[in-house]
């Protein structure tokens, strides 16, 4: 599923949407000391009030945002495993009767729970239902309406949510007139955080993917590997954080750590021309061959194919691993990186990087920005000065 995909479904989660039904809800209640289920509810969607309907349906929009590779990463199953979390999910999907639903729904909560001490007691939430998607636009000239053609897609999606202590208080009694001590021992459920989640199946085409499964981690580049490979039985996924790592380690490796911000700058514009010309793609990758591509178009010449497939080997242990261009470019257009010196911290595009220079002058160094306008400093205008002007400073 790519963004867009996510996007489309995660905003038919609101209340009184046509296109999205959410026939049965299953809470399950998990104490933390025994690892069991303590107890668990099973009910029609809309036969709960609109202000739980609403709660439910934010939460399930939470298990849905986050940036993908990093909050949301789409999983291929393994082929083989014991108990497969695939054909539990499937037979749940296709089930009509929600006994058998429940059923399979149960066998989940059990692989969540083999293996698993939780350090809170937590609430485990399961939906079914269908999103529908108009296959065209709406066209105002036209008396057919956008909905008169839909894609059906029928998906089940879990949340599990985590319980936090009630808070103690002092009230007043103006009844009785005295101060009271608030003693409430039920736990509050935290729907407004999910500790992890998923959607099955993937959507990718207007057409249902059994094969892959959307998991959603509770924070950024933290996914849980052992609820990846134990419970939902997906294949091993690195996250945005450890691709750019990667990639960091391997141009250090071919190049050294030193490089001038002309050079880094090219580097970028050459991963953000990949990306470009490949927007048709879902995620364009970078294998060694690429790497070495884009770092000799960067302007850097002692790059070969030996020094590159060496790096990999080295960095990732594997020479034929394949970078995703998203992950390892920061946001091209927004001041995403960060420049971190004694005097002043600036941010800038990697667009715009290409404007920075580090020079030295009389034995120092200074950090030099191409600027297009005046510089507007506390509202003053400062003054341009020649560099020639510039003296060091008297020891």
């Amino acid at each position: 599923m790519n963004k867009k995909d996510i996007a489309n479904i995660r905003k038919q989660f609101k209340i009184d949407n046509d296109l999205l039904k959410i026939t049965e809800i299953f809470n399950v209640y998990i104490m933390k000391e025994s690892s069991e289920i303590y107890h668990q509810q099973s009910q029609p969607f809309e036969m709960l009030d609109q202000d739980q309907q609403e709660l439910f349906l934010n939460n399930f929009k939470k298990v849905l945002t986050g940036q993908i590779d990093e909050k949301l990463f789409e999983l291929k199953f393994e082929r083989e495993a014991e108990n497969h979390s695939q054909l539990i999910l499937h037979k749940g999907l296709l089930s009509t009767d929600v006994e058998d639903w429940k059923e399979q729904m149960l066998l989940m909560v059990e692989k969540m729970l083999q293996d698993q001490q939780y350090e809170m007691d937590i609430v485990v939430t399961f939906i079914r239902g269908e999103y529908l998607k108009p296959m065209k636009r709406r066209n105002e000239e036209s008396e057919e309406s956008e909905r008169d053609a839909v894609y059906s897609h029928s998906f089940i999606l879990c949340s599990i949510n985590k319980t936090q202590e009630p808070k103690k208080e002092l009230l007043f009694d103006y009844v009785e007139k005295e101060f009271k001590y608030n003693v409430v021992v039920d736990p509050i459920i935290n729907l407004n955080a999910p500790v992890a989640g998923f959607l099955f199946p993937c959507f990718t085409d207007n057409a249902a993917d059994v094969n892959h499964i959307l998991y959603s981690a509770g924070k950024a580049n933290e996914p849980d590997h052992h609820f990846i490979e134990k419970v939902l039985n997906g294949q091993e996924t690195m996250t945005a954080k450890e691709d750019k790592d990667v990639f960091e380690g391997i141009v250090r490796d071919v190049v050294g750590h030193e490089l001038n911000t002309s050079t880094l700058a090219n580097v970028y514009e050459e991963i953000n021309r990949v990306i470009e010309e490949n927007e048709e793609e879902e995620t364009p990758k970078l294998d060694s061959k690429d790497v070495e591509r884009v770092l000799k178009m960067s302007g850097l010449e002692e790059v070969n194919t030996e020094k590159v497939q060496s790096a990999f080997q080295r960095v990732i242990d594997d020479e034929k691993y394949e970078l995703k261009a998203s992950s390892i470019l920061p946001k091209y257009k927004s001041k995403s990186i960060k420049i971190n010196t004694k005097v002043a911290n600036i941010s800038i595009s990697p667009q715009d990087l290409k404007f920075v220079r580090q020079v030295h002058f009389h034995g120092k160094r200074y950090l030099m920005i191409e600027v297009e306008e005046d510089t507007i400093v506390e509202g003053f205008t400062m003054i341009p000065e020649a560099i020639t002007g510039l003296k060091p400073k008297s020891e």
